[in-house]
């Protein structure tokens, strides 16, 4: 186990854990910064003070951690997610690429978007979202026709 001190905060690192390059780990403002042992972090990874990252968790590529933050057991940050400060994500967790949450995330949940929510309403709302321009076309056909029926 790793520890490097700074006058009164700590930030330690356990066995086992791999940080790629340009990833920065603050060191604690209150308590301790922890990774834990079996983490992996991938590159240009900020991770803010006093946070807790559980065991055997995966961070990708730049993705931020605001301080505070704890991180369960086995979660994945895919790469670019944004996670707010003294926020809790729970055990088995999965928060896809390019996503942010500001709220506690529950056990076993798959997160996409910004903000972040349920993964398959998320594949829902971008499959209508690709068609709004489609969507709004016919919306002002269907106001037209409305209109024209009224004048009869």
């Amino acid at each position: 186990m790793n520890i490097c001190w700074s006058k009164k905060t700590k930030c330690v690192i356990e066995n086992d854990v791999e940080i790629g390059a340009n990833t920065a780990i603050d060191c604690a403002s209150v308590g301790e910064t922890r990774i834990k042992s079996g983490a992996k972090i991938d590159n240009l990874v900020q991770i803010g003070h006093s946070c807790t990252i559980e065991e055997d968790a995966l961070i990708c590529a730049q993705t931020g951690l605001a301080g505070s933050s704890v991180i369960g057991k086995r979660v994945i940050l895919a790469g670019q997610v944004g996670i707010a400060g003294h926020l809790k994500v729970g055990d088995d967790v999965v928060i896809t690429a390019k996503s942010a949450t500001s709220h506690d995330v529950e056990n076993g949940k798959i997160l996409s978007g910004i903000p972040a929510f349920d993964n398959r309403d998320w594949l829902r709302s971008i499959a209508a979202f690709r068609r709004l321009g489609e969507m709004a076309q016919t919306v002002r056909k269907l106001e037209k026709r409305i209109a024209e029926l009224k004048i009869r």
